[in-house]
C-alpha cells in the first residue's frame, strides 16, 4: 500500500442552489453551516488497483520479500496484458427531473431482490415496505419494530437479499442495548419475510448510540458485506476504527451459511484470516461511519461514501483488480489518521492509507454525505458511470465524473438519507421526511 499523498488542488466550484440545512445525527459535527450560492470546496484525486496490495499475517501495512525463481533458460510465456480499469465518468451534460414515487416513514435504504421488480424499502422505525414503482402501491413485508426503534442513528439500517432471493439479511440496532444486529430472514416467493425464520448472525455491542454504518450488501462473490461505524461519540476515541482487533470502523465479509463454530462461514480468502491480533471477519479498515457502499454491477468497482467528522465529507472508489479478486480487499481507507486528505489524529500512523477520490467541506451547507450509487440504468444514457450521491444537510444531488474532473449539480431535494438502484438499476432518491423520488430525463 501506498503513502498518503499530498492534497489535490481543488477543481473548479459547482454551481448549486442555496438551502436551509437540518443536521443528520450521522454527522460528526454539531452545527451545520449556513448555505449560499456557492458549492461545496470538491477535492478530486484517483486511486489505482496498486492501492489493493494484500496484507500479510501482522497486518495490512507488512510487506514480505518477494519469491525468488530460479533461473531458466526457457522464454517466458506470453500471456496477453492485463485490461487497465477504466476511470469511471459520463459524457454530456444530464438533464434531469425527480419523480416521487411514494412517501414512507423514515425510509433510509433500498433492498434489490434478483427477478423482482419491487422497491424493497427501509423505515427506520423497524419496516421493510414492498413498493409497486409503477402504481406506489405498498405492502410491509416485515415489520421488527419490537425490536429496534428509531434514535438518531439507531432502528433499521440496512437490507440486502441472496443472490437467489430467498433470503434477506437486515442490519439494525437493538432496541434495548444498541448492539449492531445482523439477522436472516427467509422469504416466500411472493416476497414476504417470514417472522418465524429470524436467525441472528452477528450481535456486536455499541460502545456509543452513534455511528453504527448499518448497510449491508451482497457481493459480487456472493457473499455478504457489512458497514461498520467506528463505534460512536466523535473523533474515534477509542482508536478504534484502525484497531484489528474490533469490527468497528470496518468493512466486513462473511458467507451467512452457518459453520460448526458460528452462524456464519469466515471466508478462507478474508484477508486477515490466521493473523496474530486480528478479527478475520474484516475485510476493509479505516471508516468512520460509511453511509452506503455497494459494488459497481459493471465493473464490481467498490464505492464508499464515508461521514467526516466536522470538516470533510469523502467519496472512496477502489477499481475491481484484474486477477478476479474483490475490490477493496486489506486496505486502509485512512481514519482516523486522517479526516478526508487532512491530518486528523496525530497519535495515528499516517502511513499505508488509500486516499478517497473526493472530498468536500461544510461551508456551503453541507454535513453529512449520503451515498450513493453508479448510474446504470437506460433512461439517462448521458449519465451512465457517474456516481450519484447527496447531503443531508443540502439535499443537493451530485453527479461525480471521475474521468472528466466534474461534480455536476443534478437537483435539489431534502433530508436525502441515500441514492441507491432498484432493480432495473434506475436510481432512487431517498429522503428522511418521507418521500422517495425516482431520478427521471429531465
Amino acid at each position: 500500500m501506498r503513502t498518503r499523498s499530498p492534497r489535490s488542488a481543488p477543481i473548479g466550484p459547482v454551481g448549486i442552489l442555496a438551502v436551509a440545512a437540518l443536521m443528520l445525527s450521522a454527522c460528526g459535527g454539531d452545527d451545520a453551516p449556513a448555505s449560499d450560492d456557492a458549492g461545496p470546496a470538491v477535492i478530486v484525486t484517483t486511486t489505482t488497483p496498486a492501492d489493493t496490495a494484500e496484507p500479510s499475517d501482522t497486518g495490512p501495512d507488512a510487506t514480505e520479500p518477494p519469491a525468488t525463481e530460479p533461473p531458466t533458460t526457457e522464454p517466458p510465456a506470453t500471456e496477453p496484458p492485463a485490461a487497465e480499469p477504466v476511470t469511471p465518468g459520463f459524457d454530456g451534460d444530464p438533464q434531469v427531473t425527480f419523480t416521487e414515487i411514494v412517501q414512507l416513514q423514515q425510509p433510509l435504504g433500498l433492498g434489490i431482490r434478483p427477478d423482482d421488480p419491487t422497491l424493497y424499502l427501509v423505515e427506520q422505525p423497524g419496516r421493510v415496505t414492498g413498493v409497486n414503482p409503477g402504481t406506489g402501491d405498498t405492502r410491509v413485508v416485515l415489520d421488527i419494530t419490537d425490536l429496534t426503534v428509531a434514535r438518531g442513528e439507531r432502528g433499521l439500517l440496512g437490507l440486502a437479499f441472496s443472490p437467489d432471493g430467498s433470503l434477506a439479511h437486515v442490519n439494525h440496532t437493538d432496541a434495548d442495548t444498541g448492539a449492531t444486529i445482523v439477522a436472516e430472514y427467509t422469504v416466500t416467493d411472493d416476497g414476504m419475510f417470514d417472522p418465524a425464520s429470524r436467525r441472528v448472525l452477528l450481535d456486536i455491542p455499541q460502545p456509543y448510540a452513534n455511528h453504527n454504518g448499518g448497510h449491508v450488501v451482497t457481493g459480487p462473490d456472493g457473499l455478504l458485506y457489512i458497514g461498520m461505524g467506528d463505534g460512536g461519540s466523535g473523533g474515534d476515541p477509542e482508536r478504534l476504527a484502525l484497531d484489528l482487533t474490533t469490527l468497528q470502523g470496518k468493512l466486513l465479509r462473511i458467507d451467512p451459511t452457518p459453520s460448526a463454530d458460528l452462524p456464519y462461514t469466515i471466508p478462507d480468502d478474508n484477508p486477515w484470516v490466521g493473523a496474530d491480533d486480528a478479527l478475520p471477519e474484516i475485510f476493509a479498515i479505516g471508516l468512520r461511519n460509511p453511509w452506503k457502499f455497494g459494488f459497481d454491477p459493471e465493473t464490481d468497482d467498490l464505492w464508499i461514501a464515508d461521514v467526516g467528522q466536522n470538516r470533510f465529507e469523502e467519496i472512496n472508489h477502489v477499481p475491481a483488480p484484474t486477477d478476479g479478486t474483490v475490490a477493496g480487499a486489506g486496505l486502509s481507507f485512512g481514519w482516523s489518521a486522517f479526516e478526508g486528505t487532512e491530518r486528523f489524529n496525530d497519535d495515528v500512523d499516517p502511513d499505508g492509507h488509500t486516499d478517497p477520490v473526493l472530498t468536500y467541506d461544510h461551508s456551503q451547507g453541507e454535513c453529512s454525505i449520503s451515498g450513493g450509487a453508479p448510474y446504470r440504468g437506460e433512461a439517462i444514457p448521458e449519465l451512465v458511470g457517474g456516481y450519484v450521491y447527496s447531503d443531508f444537510c443540502s439535499g443537493r444531488v451530485f453527479a461525480l465524473d471521475l474521468a472528466g474532473g466534474r461534480n455536476l449539480l443534478l437537483g435539489q431535494l431534502t433530508s436525502v438519507t441515500a441514492v441507491l438502484p432498484g432493480p432495473d438499476q434506475e436510481l432512487y432518491v431517498i429522503s428522511q421526511n418521507g418521500p422517495v423520488h425516482r431520478i427521471d430525463p429531465g
